[in-house]
């Protein structure tokens, strides 16, 4: 009788622990699913341990200390060679040379119609050698477009996106709804656990950006200078409390109704503290 029990009990504990583990592979197959949509095959990645913002002048001048390593710029683009390759250069800084940026990821991306528009790229610095970039990423590209770049720094993209600031989105937001991007700016008012605004001061007429995230960003403070990556909506507060569960209090929900109801809200993916240079 006392072995009966003793199995039973075995038996039960194994089921749970079985259980257990069933439960904790479905939710980590399940996360992917659980994310915002892509709408472009090219979101941008949040910042990992050993990923260096910078500009693209430091990939020209400081390529040696940077090949083989994963940078992040922002920049905007020059001259697109292929559907694959495009050049990208720091209008700010004179004379800076343009860098070529393979699109490594195997998706389009979609290249801004505007010449004055940013994008961050995301990717690893190494110096162009054509016939290796068309053996390891299956790509068949015009030799005579590239000799100009040969043995020179290019980054290899594993990421890339729109980098509108938050006062172009406020201001046009119809421009950007339903675009994967990443905005960089400083924390203005944190309204609850899971929301915030992007502060605006450069651009005349701009407003501030709400932006909402689905996990609780305890550790920010306003002032902070922070990136976000994720896609813009229009602010709909029954839509967005039913889709993310966002559990606000009736105030909350009311305020915030009140001022940015059919206004642009970046739903991030990403909130991580911002080094990218402005």
């Amino acid at each position: 009788m006392v072995n009966n029990r003793l199995n039973n009990s075995t038996q039960k504990l194994s089921n749970a622990r079985g259980s257990a583990i069933a439960l904790a592979l479905a939710a980590i197959t399940l996360l992917p699913a659980c994310s915002t949509p892509q709408r472009e095959a090219t979101a941008p990645a949040p910042a990992t341990p050993g990923t260096v913002a910078t500009t693209t002048e430091n990939v020209v001048d400081r390529t040696a200390e940077l090949l083989g390593k994963t940078v992040t710029v922002r920049s905007k683009p020059i001259n697109k060679l292929s559907p694959s390759t495009f050049t990208i250069s720091d209008q700010k800084f004179f004379g800076s040379k343009p860098i070529l940026v393979v699109n490594a990821t195997g998706k389009p991306f979609v290249l801004p119609a505007e010449s004055g528009q940013d994008i961050q790229v995301t990717g690893t610095v190494r110096n162009f050698v054509l016939a290796d970039i068309e053996r390891e990423y299956k790509l068949s590209l015009e030799p005579n477009q590239y000799a100009d770049y040969e043995n020179k720094p290019a980054i290899v993209a594993q990421s890339m996106a729109l980098a509108p600031t938050p006062g172009e989105l406020t201001s046009n937001p119809q421009k950007y709804y339903g675009k994967t991007l990443a905005v960089s700016g400083k924390v203005d008012s944190i309204k609850s656990p899971n929301s915030f605004t992007l502060d605006e001061k450069k651009l005349i007429g701009g407003e501030d950006l709400l932006v909402i995230y689905s996990v609780p960003q305890p550790s920010l403070k306003e002032d902070e200078k922070v990136a976000v990556t994720g896609v813009l909506r229009q602010f709909v507060v029954a839509e967005l409390d039913r889709e993310y569960d966002l559990q606000w209090d009736l105030t909350l929900k009311q305020k915030l109704e009140a001022e940015y109801t059919n206004k642009p809200v970046l739903v991030a993916t990403g909130v991580y503290p911002s080094a990218i240079p402005d």
